[in-house]
């Protein structure tokens, strides 16, 4: 049965209008991100953000419903778009050594792209994660990365390669850690040290460090020089 003309016609509106809410969400999410990761929570005021989002207040309000979960939603985002970066790793399906070093340096050269998402954790952490608490999704972000360590090391072990019984959860907790300070810390390392720890040299050795570090971790011993 055809549809008549009027619902034709809202059909028409409705798709337009979807897209447009849809970008002014994504460009007040954006533009939110961008406020809190220099603002901190505190700092960052729902009228800078509509400001920034070339949008209303009123709007922010009706996406989001306040500014704590306007602040929630950014923090989704961006765990979300890690994620998204993990599953897009490039693993050798039959050198589990090289997919492990691949795995466990991706945090670090993550948070060396997007060094905002290291402000955001450290805005969070000061406000002991009571935002991040209320997410029904949040939880859910680390476990595509766990996984995929998870299925390395278990080629590995089949292969002999690693060890028997790797808690892959303090893998995942190690390889953000050892990534996360390096970035959140960057100025003043680089002043203690007296060289810029973000130079390329620099920040490669220490990705080599992170994996060369885990893998001792996890190899058998008679396979260690082998790497």
């Amino acid at each position: 049965m055809s549809q008549s003309p009027k619902r034709k016609a809202t059909k028409a509106v409705k798709q337009p209008r979807s897209r447009a809410a849809k970008t002014t969400r994504d460009n007040i999410l954006r533009s939110a991100k961008r406020i809190f990761s220099k603002e901190g929570y505190s700092g960052a005021r729902v009228d800078r953000i509509s400001k920034a989002a070339k949008s209303h207040d009123s709007l922010i309000y009706y996406y989001f419903g306040s500014k704590e979960k306007l602040f929630v939603a950014v923090l989704e985002n961006a765990y979300q778009d890690m994620v998204e970066a993990g599953k897009a790793l490039t693993l050798n399906p039959n050198d589990p050594i090289q997919s492990f070093r691949t795995i466990t340096e991706f945090p670090f050269r993550y948070y060396l792209k997007n060094p905002e998402l290291i402000v955001l954790l450290g805005t969070e952490n000061l406000q002991q994660g009571k935002h991040i608490a209320k997410s029904d999704s949040v939880d859910h972000y680390s476990l595509p990365v766990i996984k995929m360590l998870e299925d390395v090391v278990k080629q590995g072990q089949e292969l002999g390669l690693f060890q028997p019984n790797i808690n892959c959860r303090q893998l995942y907790m190690a390889m953000t850690a050892l990534g996360y300070f390096y970035v959140s810390n960057r100025y003043t390392f680089s002043t203690f040290l007296n060289t810029d720890l973000m130079q390329e040299s620099e920040t490669e050795a220490w990705a080599r460090y992170i994996s060369d570090l885990l893998l001792l971790r996890v190899q058998q011993a008679n396979n260690n020089e082998a790497t």
